[in-house]
């Protein structure tokens, strides 16, 4: 691997080079669907945090987002987009990106930083609620409506996370504390899934003060190969996780057992 370094991006080239990770991390064709160069440049120089992953000159990876302000008057800090070059994915530099934020985000004295991901994608999953110790209680359906590449086809449903970075849980979490996987017992996963693969016709409704939400191994190959049954996951698990949200439910932990993947849901 390329020794890889994370620096703030401050000029028109680039953001230009963003334009076009853009494209190559989320497979676009239509650059309506790119964050230009002018906003990036504005989000830089009012208060917002652009970071890019260089391998050499290279870009390779970036994250980019702004203050935002909250329905209290708190100000957070919304992260809006985070990309890395399919070549240069699973070798941690999400990881080096985010840290690089959370300093940068301290350093202008917020203490929250949210974002949206696709709760069915586990390799999101695993950075932003296990790894770096993010939770969720709010669930989009639909947000950005139909969509292009890796996002086409399907409904772009979205879990909105909280990223409380001075927390001790997220401490924990950066410090390895609480990274042991915890089991998952049968009783408790809400949606087991079937022998041939298909989500559980009847889920079971949350009694106990801990659950788990079972999701696909690998969805974007479920794509591919079935969209019918990879939009039976997405609807329901939409409907699962609406509810425990409702209900007081907070996901708080995924992992990973048996070649299965699962969302730790906990009542707070």
């Amino acid at each position: 691997m390329a020794e890889i370094k994370i620096k703030p991006i401050t000029d028109a080239a680039g953001c230009t080079a963003v334009e076009q990770l853009q494209l190559d991390a989320w497979k676009l064709a239509d650059y309506r669907e790119v964050v230009p160069t002018h906003i990036l440049l504005t989000f830089h120089k009012n208060g917002g945090v652009l970071l890019g992953a260089y391998a050499g000159e290279r870009l390779v990876g970036f994250v980019v987002g702004f203050i935002g302000l909250m329905g209290d008057g708190r100000f957070k800090h919304a992260s809006h987009q985070m990309g890395i070059h399919p070549q240069f994915q699973g070798q941690g530099i999400g990881t080096m990106l985010k840290l690089a934020q959370r300093q940068a985000v301290q350093q202008q004295g917020l203490d929250l930083i949210t974002w949206t991901y696709d709760p069915l994608e586990i390799g999101n999953a695993r950075l932003n609620i296990h790894k770096l110790g993010a939770v969720c209680r709010n669930y989009i359906p639909n947000l950005y409506g139909d969509a292009d590449g890796i996002n086409a086809g399907l409904p772009t449903d979205r879990f909105q996370v909280n990223w409380h970075i001075n927390s001790a849980h997220v401490e924990n979490r950066l410090a390895g504390k609480d990274l042991v996987e915890t089991a998952v017992p049968t009783y408790l996963i809400l949606n087991p899934a079937l022998e041939n693969g298909r989500p559980s016709e009847t889920p079971k409704s949350p009694t106990e003060p801990t659950h788990f939400v079972q999701i696909p191994r690998n969805f974007q190959a479920l794509k591919v190969q079935n969209l019918p049954l990879a939009l039976a996951w997405r609807l329901q698990t939409r409907q699962l996780f609406t509810n425990l949200f409702a209900h007081n439910y907070t996901a708080t932990d995924f992992i990973l057992q048996n070649e299965c993947a699962f969302y730790l849901v906990e009542k707070t």
